[in-house]
Protein backbone atom coordinates (compact mmCIF):
# COMPACT_ATOMS: atom_id res chain seq x y z
CA UNK A 1 0.00 0.00 0.00
CA UNK A 2 2.81 2.44 0.81
CA UNK A 3 4.38 1.76 -2.58
CA UNK A 4 1.03 2.23 -4.30
CA UNK A 5 0.44 5.54 -2.54
CA UNK A 6 3.88 6.74 -3.58
CA UNK A 7 3.15 5.84 -7.20
CA UNK A 8 -0.19 7.65 -7.08
CA UNK A 9 1.37 10.77 -5.65
CA UNK A 10 4.21 10.73 -8.16
CA UNK A 11 1.61 10.47 -10.90
CA UNK A 12 -0.26 13.40 -9.42
CA UNK A 13 2.92 15.47 -9.28
CA UNK A 14 3.79 14.73 -12.91
CA UNK A 15 0.32 15.12 -14.35
CA UNK A 16 -0.48 18.01 -12.05
CA UNK A 17 2.25 19.99 -13.76
CA UNK A 18 1.52 18.94 -17.31
CA UNK A 19 -2.26 18.60 -17.30
CA UNK A 20 -3.84 21.02 -14.84
CA UNK A 21 -2.85 24.24 -16.59
CA UNK A 22 -3.32 22.61 -19.94
CA UNK A 23 -6.92 21.95 -19.03
CA UNK A 24 -8.07 25.56 -18.68
CA UNK A 25 -11.62 26.27 -19.86
CA UNK A 26 -10.33 28.92 -22.28
CA UNK A 27 -7.47 26.84 -23.60
CA UNK A 28 -4.47 28.21 -25.43
CA UNK A 29 -4.42 26.30 -28.76
CA UNK A 30 -0.67 26.83 -29.04
CA UNK A 31 0.13 24.85 -25.90
CA UNK A 32 1.56 21.40 -26.22
CA UNK A 33 -0.94 18.63 -25.72
CA UNK A 34 -0.97 16.75 -22.42
CA UNK A 35 1.08 13.58 -22.31
CA UNK A 36 -0.63 10.29 -22.97
CA UNK A 37 -1.97 8.83 -19.73
CA UNK A 38 -4.26 5.95 -18.94
CA UNK A 39 -7.60 6.18 -17.18
CA UNK A 40 -6.08 4.17 -14.34
CA UNK A 41 -3.51 6.92 -13.77
CA UNK A 42 -5.75 9.93 -14.36
CA UNK A 43 -8.58 8.83 -12.04
CA UNK A 44 -6.67 9.05 -8.73
CA UNK A 45 -5.24 12.38 -9.91
CA UNK A 46 -8.73 13.68 -10.65
CA UNK A 47 -10.27 12.47 -7.39
CA UNK A 48 -7.39 13.92 -5.39
CA UNK A 49 -7.77 17.23 -7.24
CA UNK A 50 -11.47 17.20 -6.33
CA UNK A 51 -10.48 17.10 -2.64
CA UNK A 52 -8.20 20.10 -3.11
CA UNK A 53 -10.99 21.89 -4.96
CA UNK A 54 -13.49 21.12 -2.19
CA UNK A 55 -11.05 22.52 0.33
CA UNK A 56 -11.47 25.88 -1.40
CA UNK A 57 -15.25 25.52 -1.40
CA UNK A 58 -15.22 24.65 2.30
CA UNK A 59 -13.23 27.81 3.05
CA UNK A 60 -15.58 29.93 0.92
CA UNK A 61 -18.66 28.45 2.62
CA UNK A 62 -17.07 28.87 6.04
CA UNK A 63 -16.58 32.59 5.41
CA UNK A 64 -19.95 33.38 3.83
CA UNK A 65 -22.16 30.87 5.64
CA UNK A 66 -21.66 31.79 9.28
CA UNK A 67 -19.10 29.18 10.26
CA UNK A 68 -16.04 31.43 10.50
CA UNK A 69 -15.09 35.03 11.25
CA UNK A 70 -11.99 37.17 11.07
CA UNK A 71 -9.58 36.64 13.99
CA UNK A 72 -7.92 39.33 16.08
CA UNK A 73 -4.57 40.80 15.16
CA UNK A 74 -5.24 40.70 11.43
CA UNK A 75 -6.44 43.40 9.06
CA UNK A 76 -7.15 43.90 5.39
CA UNK A 77 -10.14 41.59 5.14
CA UNK A 78 -11.82 43.97 2.71
CA UNK A 79 -14.53 42.31 0.65
CA UNK A 80 -14.48 39.21 2.88
CA UNK A 81 -16.32 41.29 5.48
CA UNK A 82 -18.02 43.93 3.29
CA UNK A 83 -19.39 41.38 0.77
CA UNK A 84 -18.90 43.95 -2.00
CA UNK A 85 -17.12 41.37 -4.10
CA UNK A 86 -15.02 41.99 -7.16
CA UNK A 87 -14.36 39.58 -10.01
CA UNK A 88 -11.10 38.62 -8.34
CA UNK A 89 -12.73 37.26 -5.18
CA UNK A 90 -12.95 33.46 -4.88
CA UNK A 91 -11.90 33.08 -8.54
CA UNK A 92 -10.03 29.88 -7.68
CA UNK A 93 -13.36 28.12 -7.28
CA UNK A 94 -14.07 28.60 -10.97
CA UNK A 95 -10.59 27.91 -12.30
CA UNK A 96 -9.86 24.85 -10.18
CA UNK A 97 -13.23 23.25 -10.80
CA UNK A 98 -12.98 23.58 -14.56
CA UNK A 99 -9.45 22.19 -14.41
CA UNK A 100 -10.81 19.22 -12.50
CA UNK A 101 -13.68 18.81 -14.96
CA UNK A 102 -11.15 18.48 -17.77
CA UNK A 103 -9.57 15.57 -15.91
CA UNK A 104 -12.88 13.73 -15.83
CA UNK A 105 -13.65 14.69 -19.42
CA UNK A 106 -10.32 13.18 -20.49
CA UNK A 107 -11.23 9.91 -18.77
CA UNK A 108 -14.59 9.87 -20.57
CA UNK A 109 -13.03 10.47 -23.98
CA UNK A 110 -10.44 7.76 -23.36
CA UNK A 111 -12.98 5.15 -22.22
CA UNK A 112 -16.36 5.76 -23.86
CA UNK A 113 -15.53 3.51 -26.82
CA UNK A 114 -13.91 0.82 -24.69
CA UNK A 115 -16.56 -1.60 -23.34
CA UNK A 116 -14.23 -2.96 -20.67
CA UNK A 117 -13.73 0.51 -19.15
CA UNK A 118 -17.35 1.21 -18.26
CA UNK A 119 -16.55 1.61 -14.55
CA UNK A 120 -14.03 4.34 -15.26
CA UNK A 121 -16.40 6.18 -17.58
CA UNK A 122 -19.18 5.91 -15.01
CA UNK A 123 -17.10 7.36 -12.18
CA UNK A 124 -15.91 10.21 -14.41
CA UNK A 125 -19.52 11.03 -15.34
CA UNK A 126 -20.58 10.98 -11.68
CA UNK A 127 -17.77 13.30 -10.70
CA UNK A 128 -18.46 15.62 -13.62
CA UNK A 129 -22.02 15.95 -12.32
CA UNK A 130 -20.62 16.63 -8.86
CA UNK A 131 -18.30 19.38 -10.12
CA UNK A 132 -20.84 21.06 -12.37
CA UNK A 133 -23.28 21.24 -9.47
CA UNK A 134 -20.59 23.02 -7.47
CA UNK A 135 -20.27 25.58 -10.27
CA UNK A 136 -24.00 26.13 -10.74
CA UNK A 137 -24.54 26.49 -7.00
CA UNK A 138 -21.85 29.18 -6.93
CA UNK A 139 -22.38 31.04 -10.21
CA UNK A 140 -25.78 29.98 -11.65
CA UNK A 141 -25.42 29.92 -15.48
CA UNK A 142 -22.04 28.52 -16.54
CA UNK A 143 -20.46 27.06 -19.70
CA UNK A 144 -21.74 23.48 -19.93
CA UNK A 145 -22.76 22.16 -23.34
CA UNK A 146 -19.95 24.05 -25.09
CA UNK A 147 -17.42 23.66 -22.28
CA UNK A 148 -14.41 21.36 -22.08
CA UNK A 149 -13.78 21.42 -25.83
CA UNK A 150 -10.39 23.08 -25.61
CA UNK A 151 -9.13 24.70 -28.78
CA UNK A 152 -12.29 23.66 -30.61
CA UNK A 153 -14.22 26.32 -28.67
CA UNK A 154 -12.24 28.94 -26.76
CA UNK A 155 -15.31 31.06 -25.98
CA UNK A 156 -17.99 28.62 -24.79
CA UNK A 157 -21.57 29.79 -24.47
CA UNK A 158 -23.24 29.79 -21.06
CA UNK A 159 -26.02 27.29 -20.43
CA UNK A 160 -29.12 27.95 -18.36
CA UNK A 161 -28.56 26.66 -14.82
CA UNK A 162 -31.91 24.87 -14.76
CA UNK A 163 -31.08 23.06 -18.01
CA UNK A 164 -27.73 22.02 -16.55
CA UNK A 165 -29.38 20.67 -13.41
CA UNK A 166 -31.78 18.57 -15.46
CA UNK A 167 -28.97 17.10 -17.52
CA UNK A 168 -26.83 16.37 -14.46
CA UNK A 169 -29.57 14.13 -13.10
CA UNK A 170 -29.77 12.40 -16.50
CA UNK A 171 -26.00 11.88 -16.55
CA UNK A 172 -26.11 10.23 -13.15
CA UNK A 173 -28.70 7.78 -14.47
CA UNK A 174 -26.39 7.07 -17.41
CA UNK A 175 -23.51 6.45 -15.03
CA UNK A 176 -25.48 3.95 -12.96
CA UNK A 177 -26.43 2.18 -16.19
CA UNK A 178 -22.77 1.99 -17.19
CA UNK A 179 -21.87 0.39 -13.87
CA UNK A 180 -24.67 -2.16 -14.26
CA UNK A 181 -23.44 -2.91 -17.78
CA UNK A 182 -19.88 -3.25 -16.49
CA UNK A 183 -21.06 -5.84 -13.99
CA UNK A 184 -22.01 -8.13 -16.90
CA UNK A 185 -19.11 -7.27 -19.21
CA UNK A 186 -16.52 -10.01 -19.65
CA UNK A 187 -13.08 -8.63 -18.92
CA UNK A 188 -14.35 -5.41 -17.33
CA UNK A 189 -11.38 -3.54 -15.88
CA UNK A 190 -11.95 -3.02 -12.16
CA UNK A 191 -11.43 0.38 -10.60
CA UNK A 192 -9.18 -1.20 -8.02
CA UNK A 193 -6.65 1.06 -6.38
CA UNK A 194 -7.29 3.84 -8.90
CA UNK A 195 -10.45 4.51 -6.89
CA UNK A 196 -9.16 6.51 -3.92
CA UNK A 197 -12.66 7.00 -2.49
CA UNK A 198 -14.31 3.57 -2.36
CA UNK A 199 -11.43 1.28 -3.22
CA UNK A 200 -13.21 -0.10 -6.28
CA UNK A 201 -16.62 -0.76 -4.67
CA UNK A 202 -18.96 0.06 -7.55
CA UNK A 203 -22.11 -0.41 -5.45
CA UNK A 204 -20.98 2.50 -3.31
CA UNK A 205 -20.46 4.54 -6.48
CA UNK A 206 -24.09 3.88 -7.41
CA UNK A 207 -25.12 4.99 -3.93
CA UNK A 208 -22.98 8.10 -4.36
CA UNK A 209 -24.74 8.81 -7.69
CA UNK A 210 -28.17 8.34 -6.09
CA UNK A 211 -27.24 10.66 -3.23
CA UNK A 212 -25.91 13.33 -5.57
CA UNK A 213 -29.01 13.05 -7.73
CA UNK A 214 -31.19 13.44 -4.65
CA UNK A 215 -29.29 16.60 -3.69
CA UNK A 216 -29.84 17.98 -7.20
CA UNK A 217 -33.55 17.15 -7.25
CA UNK A 218 -34.16 18.57 -3.78
CA UNK A 219 -32.29 21.79 -4.47
CA UNK A 220 -34.21 22.40 -7.71
CA UNK A 221 -37.54 21.14 -6.33
CA UNK A 222 -40.41 22.86 -8.17
CA UNK A 223 -38.08 24.78 -10.49
CA UNK A 224 -36.83 22.04 -12.81
CA UNK A 225 -38.83 19.27 -14.49
CA UNK A 226 -36.57 16.24 -14.33
CA UNK A 227 -36.69 13.32 -16.75
CA UNK A 228 -36.63 10.75 -13.97
CA UNK A 229 -37.16 11.36 -10.26
CA UNK A 230 -36.71 7.76 -9.22
CA UNK A 231 -33.53 6.18 -7.89
CA UNK A 232 -31.84 2.87 -8.42
CA UNK A 233 -32.44 0.09 -5.91
CA UNK A 234 -28.86 0.43 -4.66
CA UNK A 235 -29.94 3.06 -2.12
CA UNK A 236 -28.02 6.03 -0.80
CA UNK A 237 -24.73 6.57 0.97
CA UNK A 238 -24.67 5.13 4.48
CA UNK A 239 -20.94 5.73 4.93
CA UNK A 240 -18.78 8.80 4.43
CA UNK A 241 -17.32 9.26 0.95
CA UNK A 242 -13.71 10.23 1.69
CA UNK A 243 -10.89 10.91 -0.75
CA UNK A 244 -7.59 9.46 0.45
CA UNK A 245 -4.82 8.72 -2.07
CA UNK A 246 -2.42 8.05 0.79
CA UNK A 247 -2.22 11.40 2.54
CA UNK A 248 0.78 11.68 4.86
CA UNK A 249 2.64 14.43 6.68
CA UNK A 250 5.21 14.62 3.88
CA UNK A 251 5.70 17.59 1.57
CA UNK A 252 2.82 17.90 -0.89
CA UNK A 253 1.02 14.87 0.49
CA UNK A 254 -1.02 16.24 3.40
CA UNK A 255 -4.79 16.28 3.53
CA UNK A 256 -5.49 19.72 2.00
CA UNK A 257 -7.75 20.83 4.84
CA UNK A 258 -5.04 20.06 7.40
CA UNK A 259 -2.40 21.72 5.24
CA UNK A 260 -4.55 24.83 4.78
CA UNK A 261 -5.95 25.19 8.29
CA UNK A 262 -3.73 23.39 10.83
CA UNK A 263 -0.04 23.04 9.92
CA UNK A 264 2.15 22.91 6.86
CA UNK A 265 4.34 19.86 6.46
CA UNK A 266 7.27 21.66 8.13
CA UNK A 267 5.12 22.48 11.15
CA UNK A 268 4.39 26.10 10.27
CA UNK A 269 1.03 27.48 11.38
CA UNK A 270 -1.73 27.76 8.80
CA UNK A 271 -5.08 29.56 8.73
CA UNK A 272 -4.67 31.74 11.84
CA UNK A 273 -6.51 34.71 10.32
CA UNK A 274 -9.89 33.05 10.88
CA UNK A 275 -11.73 31.81 13.94
CA UNK A 276 -15.15 30.31 14.79
CA UNK A 277 -18.22 32.44 14.20
CA UNK A 278 -20.29 33.32 17.26
CA UNK A 279 -23.46 32.38 15.36
CA UNK A 280 -22.66 28.72 14.73
CA UNK A 281 -21.05 28.42 18.17
CA UNK A 282 -24.48 29.16 19.67
CA UNK A 283 -25.67 25.71 18.51
CA UNK A 284 -23.14 24.14 20.86
CA UNK A 285 -22.76 26.39 23.92
CA UNK A 286 -26.39 26.39 25.11
CA UNK A 287 -27.47 29.67 23.53
CA UNK A 288 -29.66 27.91 20.96
CA UNK A 289 -28.85 24.26 21.68
CA UNK A 290 -26.65 22.50 24.19
CA UNK A 291 -24.10 20.27 22.50
CA UNK A 292 -20.88 20.09 24.51
CA UNK A 293 -20.26 16.68 22.94
CA UNK A 294 -19.79 17.68 19.31
CA UNK A 295 -18.57 21.08 20.48
CA UNK A 296 -15.59 19.49 22.17
CA UNK A 297 -14.85 17.50 19.02
CA UNK A 298 -14.97 20.53 16.73
CA UNK A 299 -13.41 23.33 18.79
CA UNK A 300 -10.21 23.68 20.78
CA UNK A 301 -10.79 24.17 24.53
CA UNK A 302 -14.58 24.18 24.13
CA UNK A 303 -16.51 25.98 25.66
CA UNK A 304 -13.70 28.52 26.21
CA UNK A 305 -13.05 28.74 22.49
CA UNK A 306 -12.61 32.25 21.14
CA UNK A 307 -15.31 33.39 18.70
CA UNK A 308 -16.10 36.52 16.75
CA UNK A 309 -18.83 38.04 14.65
CA UNK A 310 -17.69 38.55 11.09
CA UNK A 311 -16.66 42.14 10.52
CA UNK A 312 -15.56 43.04 14.03
CA UNK A 313 -12.04 43.94 12.97
CA UNK A 314 -9.90 44.95 15.93
CA UNK A 315 -7.05 43.61 18.02
CA UNK A 316 -9.24 43.04 21.08
CA UNK A 317 -10.71 39.94 19.45
CA UNK A 318 -8.95 36.73 20.45
CA UNK A 319 -6.39 35.53 17.91
CA UNK A 320 -6.37 31.95 16.67
CA UNK A 321 -3.88 29.71 18.46
CA UNK A 322 -1.23 27.56 16.86
CA UNK A 323 -3.00 24.92 14.80
CA UNK A 324 -6.22 26.96 14.74
CA UNK A 325 -9.37 26.69 16.84
CA UNK A 326 -10.68 23.86 14.63
CA UNK A 327 -7.86 21.53 15.67
CA UNK A 328 -8.82 19.99 19.02
CA UNK A 329 -5.54 18.18 19.76
CA UNK A 330 -3.51 19.16 22.81
CA UNK A 331 -0.13 18.50 21.18
CA UNK A 332 0.07 21.67 19.11
CA UNK A 333 3.69 21.43 18.00
CA UNK A 334 3.37 21.69 14.26
CA UNK A 335 5.02 18.78 12.47
CA UNK A 336 4.69 16.58 15.58
CA UNK A 337 1.02 17.39 16.24
CA UNK A 338 -0.91 14.18 16.84
CA UNK A 339 -4.00 12.85 15.11
CA UNK A 340 -7.29 13.52 16.82
CA UNK A 341 -11.05 13.62 16.21
CA UNK A 342 -13.19 16.43 14.83
CA UNK A 343 -12.88 18.25 11.52
CA UNK A 344 -9.08 18.67 11.39
CA UNK A 345 -8.20 15.11 12.28
CA UNK A 346 -4.65 14.94 11.01
CA UNK A 347 -2.52 15.18 7.85
CA UNK A 348 -3.39 11.62 6.79
CA UNK A 349 -7.17 11.85 7.19
CA UNK A 350 -9.50 11.30 4.25
CA UNK A 351 -11.18 14.39 2.77
CA UNK A 352 -15.02 14.34 2.84
CA UNK A 353 -16.83 14.64 -0.47
CA UNK A 354 -20.31 13.69 0.78
CA UNK A 355 -20.81 12.49 4.34
CA UNK A 356 -23.32 9.92 5.54
CA UNK A 357 -24.85 12.66 7.69
CA UNK A 358 -25.63 14.79 4.63
CA UNK A 359 -27.03 11.73 2.85
CA UNK A 360 -29.46 10.98 5.68
CA UNK A 361 -30.61 14.59 5.97
CA UNK A 362 -31.22 14.71 2.22
CA UNK A 363 -33.31 11.56 2.50
CA UNK A 364 -35.22 12.92 5.49
CA UNK A 365 -36.16 16.12 3.66
CA UNK A 366 -37.09 14.15 0.54
CA UNK A 367 -39.37 11.97 2.65
CA UNK A 368 -41.09 15.06 4.13
CA UNK A 369 -41.59 16.51 0.65
CA UNK A 370 -42.90 13.24 -0.80
CA UNK A 371 -39.94 12.77 -3.15
CA UNK A 372 -38.99 9.51 -1.43
CA UNK A 373 -42.17 7.53 -0.91
CA UNK A 374 -42.14 5.32 2.15
CA UNK A 375 -39.18 7.00 3.84
CA UNK A 376 -39.45 7.72 7.56
CA UNK A 377 -38.43 11.38 8.03
CA UNK A 378 -37.89 11.04 11.78
CA UNK A 379 -35.75 7.90 11.54
CA UNK A 380 -33.65 9.41 8.74
CA UNK A 381 -33.31 12.68 10.68
CA UNK A 382 -32.04 10.82 13.73
CA UNK A 383 -29.68 8.77 11.55
CA UNK A 384 -28.26 12.04 10.21
CA UNK A 385 -27.45 13.32 13.69
CA UNK A 386 -25.96 9.94 14.62
CA UNK A 387 -23.79 9.94 11.49
CA UNK A 388 -22.57 13.45 12.35
CA UNK A 389 -21.48 12.26 15.80
CA UNK A 390 -19.76 9.23 14.26
CA UNK A 391 -17.86 11.34 11.72
CA UNK A 392 -16.61 13.77 14.35
CA UNK A 393 -15.65 11.01 16.79
CA UNK A 394 -13.70 9.10 14.12
CA UNK A 395 -9.93 9.35 14.14
CA UNK A 396 -7.77 10.19 11.14
CA UNK A 397 -7.37 6.53 10.21
CA UNK A 398 -11.08 6.48 9.37
CA UNK A 399 -11.63 3.43 11.55
CA UNK A 400 -10.96 4.25 15.18
CA UNK A 401 -13.88 5.73 17.10
CA UNK A 402 -12.74 7.79 20.09
CA UNK A 403 -15.14 8.24 22.99
CA UNK A 404 -18.79 7.22 23.04
CA UNK A 405 -20.70 8.82 20.15
CA UNK A 406 -23.85 6.75 20.76
CA UNK A 407 -23.88 7.58 24.48
CA UNK A 408 -23.20 11.26 23.87
CA UNK A 409 -25.91 11.36 21.21
CA UNK A 410 -28.40 10.01 23.76
CA UNK A 411 -27.35 12.73 26.23
CA UNK A 412 -27.65 15.37 23.48
CA UNK A 413 -31.23 14.32 22.82
CA UNK A 414 -32.05 14.40 26.54
CA UNK A 415 -30.41 17.81 27.01
CA UNK A 416 -32.50 19.26 24.15
CA UNK A 417 -35.69 17.25 24.55
CA UNK A 418 -37.80 20.40 24.44
CA UNK A 419 -36.40 21.65 21.13
CA UNK A 420 -38.02 20.62 17.81
CA UNK A 421 -34.58 21.16 16.25
CA UNK A 422 -33.48 17.99 18.07
CA UNK A 423 -36.69 16.24 19.17
CA UNK A 424 -38.30 15.64 15.78
CA UNK A 425 -41.65 14.61 17.35
CA UNK A 426 -42.14 18.27 18.31
CA UNK A 427 -41.83 19.37 14.69
CA UNK A 428 -45.48 19.12 13.68
CA UNK A 429 -45.80 21.04 10.42
CA UNK A 430 -43.86 20.37 7.24
CA UNK A 431 -42.06 23.71 7.63
CA UNK A 432 -41.03 22.85 11.19
CA UNK A 433 -39.68 19.52 10.00
CA UNK A 434 -37.72 21.13 7.18
CA UNK A 435 -36.31 23.69 9.63
CA UNK A 436 -35.15 20.93 11.98
CA UNK A 437 -33.56 18.94 9.14
CA UNK A 438 -31.73 21.87 7.56
CA UNK A 439 -30.58 23.24 10.92
CA UNK A 440 -29.12 19.88 11.92
CA UNK A 441 -27.53 19.58 8.48
CA UNK A 442 -26.03 23.06 8.96
CA UNK A 443 -24.49 21.88 12.24
CA UNK A 444 -23.23 18.62 10.71
CA UNK A 445 -21.59 20.47 7.80
CA UNK A 446 -19.71 22.89 10.08
CA UNK A 447 -16.18 23.03 8.63
CA UNK A 448 -16.80 19.64 7.01
CA UNK A 449 -18.39 20.81 3.74
CA UNK A 450 -19.30 24.37 4.74
CA UNK A 451 -20.30 25.37 1.23
CA UNK A 452 -23.23 22.95 1.38
CA UNK A 453 -24.44 24.61 4.59
CA UNK A 454 -24.23 27.99 2.83
CA UNK A 455 -26.10 26.60 -0.19
CA UNK A 456 -28.87 25.17 1.98
CA UNK A 457 -29.24 28.42 3.89
CA UNK A 458 -29.70 30.34 0.64
CA UNK A 459 -32.24 27.75 -0.53
CA UNK A 460 -34.32 27.54 2.66
CA UNK A 461 -33.24 30.43 4.94
CA UNK A 462 -32.60 27.91 7.69
CA UNK A 463 -31.18 28.09 10.26
CA UNK A 464 -33.19 31.19 11.06
CA UNK A 465 -31.40 34.50 11.42
CA UNK A 466 -32.61 37.93 12.47
CA UNK A 467 -32.76 40.83 10.03
CA UNK A 468 -33.03 43.42 12.81
CA UNK A 469 -30.59 46.29 12.49
CA UNK A 470 -29.23 45.67 15.98
CA UNK A 471 -29.16 41.86 15.76
CA UNK A 472 -26.40 40.25 17.81
CA UNK A 473 -23.77 37.82 16.61
CA UNK A 474 -25.81 34.92 17.99
CA UNK A 475 -28.90 36.07 16.07
CA UNK A 476 -27.29 36.57 12.66
CA UNK A 477 -24.07 35.70 10.87
CA UNK A 478 -24.24 38.75 8.58
CA UNK A 479 -21.09 40.84 8.82
CA UNK A 480 -21.30 43.84 11.11
CA UNK A 481 -19.82 45.96 8.30
CA UNK A 482 -21.86 44.44 5.49
CA UNK A 483 -22.54 46.61 2.46
CA UNK A 484 -25.35 44.34 1.27
CA UNK A 485 -28.62 46.09 0.48
CA UNK A 486 -30.69 43.03 1.34
CA UNK A 487 -32.82 43.01 4.51
CA UNK A 488 -30.72 40.14 5.88
CA UNK A 489 -27.51 42.07 5.01
CA UNK A 490 -26.03 38.99 3.33
CA UNK A 491 -24.64 38.45 -0.16
CA UNK A 492 -26.44 36.27 -2.67
CA UNK A 493 -23.43 35.02 -4.63
CA UNK A 494 -19.89 35.75 -5.80
CA UNK A 495 -19.03 37.18 -9.23
CA UNK A 496 -17.71 35.53 -12.35
CA UNK A 497 -13.90 35.62 -12.41
CA UNK A 498 -12.07 38.37 -14.25
CA UNK A 499 -10.63 35.78 -16.66
CA UNK A 500 -14.10 35.26 -18.12
CA UNK A 501 -14.54 38.96 -18.74
CA UNK A 502 -11.13 39.07 -20.42
CA UNK A 503 -11.35 35.95 -22.58
CA UNK A 504 -15.06 35.17 -22.90
CA UNK A 505 -16.57 38.62 -22.51
CA UNK A 506 -19.18 38.15 -25.24
CA UNK A 507 -20.80 35.25 -23.41
CA UNK A 508 -20.32 35.94 -19.71
CA UNK A 509 -23.59 37.19 -18.15
CA UNK A 510 -23.71 40.94 -17.53
CA UNK A 511 -25.09 42.96 -14.66
CA UNK A 512 -24.45 40.37 -11.97
CA UNK A 513 -24.71 41.75 -8.44
CA UNK A 514 -23.47 40.12 -5.21
CA UNK A 515 -26.55 41.53 -3.48
CA UNK A 516 -29.35 41.03 -6.00
CA UNK A 517 -28.50 38.18 -8.38
CA UNK A 518 -29.79 34.84 -7.13
CA UNK A 519 -28.86 31.27 -7.94
CA UNK A 520 -32.01 29.90 -9.59
CA UNK A 521 -32.97 27.77 -6.56
CA UNK A 522 -32.36 30.49 -3.95
CA UNK A 523 -34.82 32.60 -1.97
Amino acid sequence: MRKLNFIIFMGIMVLGTSCKKYFDINQDPNRATAPAATAELILPLALTATASDLNGFNSYGMQLGGYGANAGGFGGFGTAISYNFSSNDYSGLWNNTYDNLEDYYTIITKTKDKPTYKYFEAVARIMQAHDFQLLVDTYNDVPYTDALKGAANLTPAYSDAKVIYKDLADQLDVAIGLINAGNTTVGAVPLGTSDVIFGGDVTKWKQFANTLKLRIILRANGKVTFSNTTFSADGFLAADALVNPGYTRDNGKQNPKWDNWAYGYTGTDAGKAWMPNTFVFSFYDGTKLSDPYRGANVYYQFPKTGTNRLGVENNSVVASPSGNFWYTGFNRKGASAVDTTGVLKGPGAGFPVITAAESYFLQSEAAVRGILAGGDPAALFNSGISASFNYLYTMADGKTIHGDPAGDLAKYKTDNVGSPLVNFTLAVTADQKIEAIITQKYIALNFVNSNEGWNEFRRTHYPKISSAANASGTATFASSVSESTRPDRLPTRVLYPSSEGAYNGTNVPKGISPFGSLIFWAL
